[in-house]
């Protein structure tokens, strides 16, 4: 069974919970099975890498971890804060994401 959550690939988000509390970033993509999103710049984790083609010296990379999706809050995109999101039927009949701080649609 598959959910509707409240951020999509693409969207600003603010963190509110957890080690990386009050940052902000892009979201890169989203697992909807696991309920969990990768933000660029976000819980960052060191890694181990062989050489490849990419690295050639190998060693240790740094990239973002999954964070649930509970500790992200959409980004309102009039005051750049962070805002709860409702769904309404847009111009065309479609649901339409909207930031309930400011009633502003999120695209």
């Amino acid at each position: 069974m598959s959910v509707k959550l409240h951020i999509k690939k693409g969207d600003m988000v603010y963190v509110n919970a957890g080690d990386n509390k009050g940052q902000q970033g892009k979201v890169l993509r989203v697992d909807v099975a696991k309920q969990r999103a990768v933000v660029e710049g976000v819980n960052m984790s060191k890694k181990a890498t062989k050489p490849n083609a990419q690295n050639p010296q190998g060693g240790i990379i740094e990239q973002e971890a999954p964070i649930h999706i509970s500790n992200l809050q959409v980004l309102d995109p009039k005051s750049g804060k962070a805002t709860r999101v409702g769904r309404k039927a847009g111009a065309n009949g479609k649901l339409v994401r909207y930031a309930k701080k400011s009633g502003e649609e999120i695209k």
